[in-house]
């Protein structure tokens, strides 16, 4: 099953790239409905590196829902100025062990009618056998919640998250170019 969102965000892509690789932004567009606290040693990484991320979720912070293991990579894309946060990881126990396969895709780009905002895009694709029709509803949901989360509060990354590109730093310059 597939779970779509597309959004425009009212942050330029530099602050919106930075936001999604932030732990805390995850936990902050999740909350209240779930909580995620890290499994990690030294707690949940500044930002998300590859690799893998064990984490425990819990629905409203407190109904368990299990461990699951978030394993981060960053695709190269053929289309300059897009970039991509990949999702592959996998429930380890309780309620997200059920589901079989995690590919979670969040794509960053500048807005193609040149407002200077971010054009995003966030694919879910899940399998749990014979639950997965009965999952689709509440992942919709909580996709729908996420997104909400997300457009409230991208006003607040520009200036709350990092630095703009550099001159010279092409791969960040390509972001956030409007043209």
């Amino acid at each position: 099953m597939r779970v779509l969102l597309k959004l425009i965000l009212d942050c330029d892509p530099y602050a919106a790239w930075r936001a999604i690789q932030s732990p805390a932004v995850l936990r902050e567009v999740s909350g209240p409905l779930l909580r995620f606290d890290s499994l990690e040693p030294d707690d949940f990484p500044t930002t998300w590196t590859p690799g893998e991320h064990p984490l425990r979720a819990r629905a409203g912070g407190a109904v368990p829902m299990g461990e699951q293991v978030l394993d981060i990579s960053f695709p190269e894309t053929r289309v300059p100025g897009v970039r991509i946060l990949r999702d592959a990881g996998h429930g380890r126990s309780g309620a997200l062990s059920l589901v079989t396969r995690w590919d979670h895709r969040m794509a960053i780009a500048a807005d193609p009618k040149g407002t200077g905002k971010t054009l995003f895009r966030d694919q879910l694709i899940f399998e749990a056998g014979p639950y997965t029709a009965a999952l689709w509803p509440s992942l919709w949901s909580f996709w729908q919640w996420r997104g909400a989360q997300m457009k409230r509060m991208a006003p607040t990354w520009a200036s709350d998250i990092g630095e703009p590109p550099r001159p010279g730093d092409t791969a960040d310059a390509d972001l956030a170019r409007t043209d």
